[in-house]
């Protein structure tokens, strides 16, 4: 099938290079725009931008799908358009273009979690068990009919940037078999039946974990795992930041050991672990927690949990 296809970050690159790898003639790539990355922001290409250039697709690079966009599409004449986190809107006339309309590869088993970030909140709310949905875009957000389906289970603790990652691999079965299922009937796809909730785009507030709420150490995992890597998981000491670069559940040995005083956000050495207090406490009455197992202070690189602990006479109060 004559496809062209829209996307921006890694997690859109195996999409594109299983419908090529498929025998698909994908006839253009649109993308966003250079970015500046790094320290000293230099423009780069997204990943889509790069792999395409690999596979020698010709490529549109446009932050905004208005004429131009439209214009080169209709120019190569393709069959169907498959969007995966492009990062924008695709519209009239735009959307029509295609013979076959566009499809979506979207991250979440729709209606659930339509939206910016339907992983990460998704993990937010302590899901384990992650859809994806391929399905056909329409002018409302997320809402068209869907082809095919998918879903893979993650363990406590797997972050977004995990999680997005799997996803987006075993995602192109469901992509591959969506493009299959449009060839044999271009009327194919049933509509969305449940409830439907929206994943916001994250903020950099998302990121700060208040153990001192009294939260469950399960809560307070699955918080950590849904803003990981972007925006970010922080807590705060005496107003200042520090980053929560990792952080895991007790094991058995690790738990049995940890003292029943232990408060919400005191995070104390425990068997030369760091370990920070959650609102529970378990079954053998000892106080719930995790282990901070690597941290990063405002101005410091990232170290292991202990050793910045070690540094602070071994406890440090996280709000």
């Amino acid at each position: 099938m004559r496809i062209v296809f829209a996307g921006t970050p890694e997690f859109a690159v195996p999409s594109l290079r299983a419908l090529v790898d498929a025998g698909h003639d994908v006839v253009g790539v649109v993308t966003r725009e250079d970015a500046p990355l790094g320290r000293k922001r230099v423009l780069t290409p997204s990943p889509v931008a790069q792999a395409a250039s690999e596979l020698g697709i010709d490529t549109l690079k446009a932050n905004r799908l208005g004429d131009e966009a439209t214009a080169w599409v209709q120019d190569r004449a393709p069959e169907l358009g498959v969007i995966v986190a492009y990062g924008g809107l695709i519209r009239e006339p735009l959307l029509s273009s295609p013979a076959h309309g566009w499809i979506n590869l979207h991250f979440s088993d729709l209606p659930r979690w339509r939206g910016a970030a339907p992983v990460q909140r998704a993990l937010m709310a302590g899901e384990q068990e992650l859809g994806v949905t391929v399905f056909r875009l329409v002018a409302a957000l997320d809402a068209g009919d869907v082809l095919t389906r998918g879903s893979t289970t993650f363990a406590p603790g797997t972050s977004a940037g995990e999680a997005l990652t799997a996803l987006s691999a075993s995602g192109t079965d469901a992509l591959l078999r969506a493009v299959a299922l449009l060839a044999e009937d271009p009327e194919a796809g049933e509509a969305q039946v449940g409830e439907d909730t929206y994943a916001h785009k994250l903020s950099r507030e998302d990121g700060l974990i208040a153990f001192g709420s009294g939260a469950s150490a399960e809560a307070v995992l699955a918080h950590w795992a849904g803003v990981t890597p972007e925006p970010g998981a922080y807590a705060l000491i005496g107003g200042d930041p520090i980053k929560l670069t990792e952080l895991r559940p007790l094991d058995a040995g690790l738990a049995a050991a940890v003292p029943a005083d232990l408060a919400p956000g005191e995070a104390r050495l425990v068997a030369k672990r760091a370990v920070v207090g959650c609102g529970t406490v378990n079954a053998a009455g000892s106080a719930a927690g995790l282990e901070l197992a690597r941290v990063q202070p405002a101005g410091k690189p990232a170290m292991d949990g202990a050793a910045w602990l070690r540094g602070r006479d071994g406890k440090a109060d996280l709000a």
